[in-house]
């Protein structure tokens, strides 16, 4: 039987032969309002991916370098923005589902290759002090130098076995810790770790506390909420306040530490493939923690530019557990010593 022409030309594009490059869909051909409302992202920023990633999207190795950089970098939008590979988006760009998915793929290694450069504590002793004076500018919490808090993200079972993704509510999910400053740009992200893991045992096991504890800063500390351990270096709230300087550190601490979860919110309303609303993320927690990741790069490079989404509504689920913690009282004496001059020098 023949086979039509048309097939054998669309594999030719698909996977290579010959290096030909498939670049049936032109970024100056489009308004920016089209990309905005199609890939969630105005042509310049594409165009900065495309420098940023072009060389990693290129590389000989690849089964979809037929398929331009810009192209590869599209598709991996459209499905972050989107959480479908629905075919729709598939054919406004020309290419296929199966080659969309090889595309996400490639852009989620090349963005999770460059993590460091993007999500990062500053060194300096300028920007030190500005991560200090924004924070303090927000409820008078002095020496802040970020919020943390963990996120779940919802992913397909990886098997029967493994119940060390089910978190609280029975679903399977990664728990995500991070930390941003006052803008809500990400200073770290640890995205792997198992949904059945409590907040505590995860910032327990994670390089943060390594990083606070044998690095950084020993005149600043993070603000956590009470799912975390009172340390040195992570100020929480008074689990009773009784007197008026206590309950004027747990407001502030409260109005500064909100700025994590209008990040979460940030993240989720732009990126629809991590909110729940398209179901969870269908693949292995390795790959999962990576596109999540990538997602977080992009968080960061977006607020670089300009594009704030922060007055944007809130859309979908994000799967996560109730908040069940119990208060997590601090044997720390030092901790406990620090918590209680910071509440006597600023807040008395």
């Amino acid at each position: 039987m023949a086979v039509p022409i048309a097939v054998l030309d669309c594999d030719l594009l698909l996977y290579g032969r010959g290096h030909r490059t498939l670049d049936r869909f032109k970024l100056e051909d489009v308004t920016d309002e089209y990309l905005v409302s199609t890939y969630g992202f105005p042509r310049q920023f594409i165009y900065y991916l495309v420098d940023l990633l072009g060389a990693s999207l290129s590389r000989p190795t690849q089964r979809s370098r037929a398929i331009s950089p810009e192209t590869q970098i599209l598709a991996a939008l459209g499905f972050y923005t989107s959480g479908s590979f629905q075919t729709r988006m598939g054919d406004a760009i020309g290419i296929s589902q199966a080659s969309m998915s090889r595309c996400v793929a490639n852009v989620t290694e090349a963005l999770v290759e460059r993590a460091s450069q993007f999500i990062r504590f500053p060194e300096d002793e300028a920007t030190v002090q500005g991560l200090k004076d924004d924070f303090y500018g927000l409820a008078g919490m002095p020496g802040v130098l970020g919020v943390v808090d963990c996120t779940h993200v919802a992913i397909k079972a990886p098997n029967a076995e493994d119940l060390s993704y089910v978190n609280r509510k029975g679903l399977h999910s990664l728990n995500c810790l991070m930390v941003c400053d006052a803008r809500g740009v990400l200073l770290s992200a640890e995205t792997h770790w198992p949904g059945s893991l409590p907040d505590c045992t995860v910032l327990q096991q994670a390089a943060l506390t390594s990083q606070f504890e044998t690095e950084l800063h020993k005149d600043g500390w993070l603000l956590g909420d009470s799912s975390f351990f009172l340390r040195t270096w992570l100020m929480t709230p008074l689990h009773i306040p009784e007197t008026p300087a206590e309950y004027r550190y747990n407001m502030a601490h409260s109005a500064t530490h909100n700025v994590i979860e209008r990040t979460f919110r940030t993240i989720r309303s732009r990126f629809r493939c991590l909110d729940g609303s398209k179901g969870t993320l269908q693949y292995s927690p390795e790959k999962s923690s990576h596109i999540i990741l990538a997602c977080c790069v992009l968080h960061n490079i977006s607020l670089e530019h300009g594009l704030d989404v922060w007055s944007s509504p809130a859309t979908g689920h994000m799967e996560q557990p109730e908040e069940e913690y119990e208060q997590m009282e601090s044997m720390d004496s030092e901790a406990c010593r620090i918590r209680q001059e910071l509440l006597l020098t600023h807040f008395s």
